[in-house]
């Protein structure tokens, strides 16, 4: 079962990402969505803005956390918790694309977590999960190797 979430509040443009690194960050702090916690789109079904003090380097990014559960769940399998693609679009990314996705606009399918750029891009997504993740999948080495890492 699929359980697609947005927040219902206007999204505003984020700082731009890089669109030089496998993992989508904010060069001017570092962090990995924006600072918004990964777990907590699990646990909680929604987008939670992490605290300074709750921390994790991984991957080259800085994580944060809402609480020590969540940053201990993150460090004990960050596959599961971080963002497919980096936090790149996949529906972008289905296209030869690297978009970063917002960290507000995001779908959980089948365990894994996905951001999106924009609201068509995560209704399209949406519509059959398996197979835009299938296609975001059949683009992703040739986009990732693009990406100076």
């Amino acid at each position: 079962m699929a359980l697609a979430l947005a927040s219902t509040v206007a999204v505003a443009p984020l700082v731009k990402a890089a669109t030089t690194e496998r993992i989508v960050l904010d060069h001017r702090t570092g962090l990995a969505i924006h600072g918004f916690d990964p777990v907590a789109y699990f646990t909680d079904a929604a987008a939670t803005v992490g605290r300074e003090e709750l921390e994790l380097s991984y991957g080259g990014a800085v994580w944060r956390f809402r609480n020590p559960g969540n940053r201990s769940a993150f460090a004990h399998d960050p596959q599961i918790y971080m963002p497919q693609f980096g936090g790149y679009d996949p529906v972008a990314l289905a296209h030869g694309n690297a978009i970063a996705g917002h960290p507000y606009l995001w779908f959980v399918a089948e365990g894994r977590l996905y951001l999106f750029h924009n609201r068509p891009a995560l209704e399209t997504f949406a519509a059959d999960p398996a197979r835009a993740a299938a296609a975001a999948q059949a683009t992703w080495p040739t986009v990732a190797r693009s990406l100076v890492p």
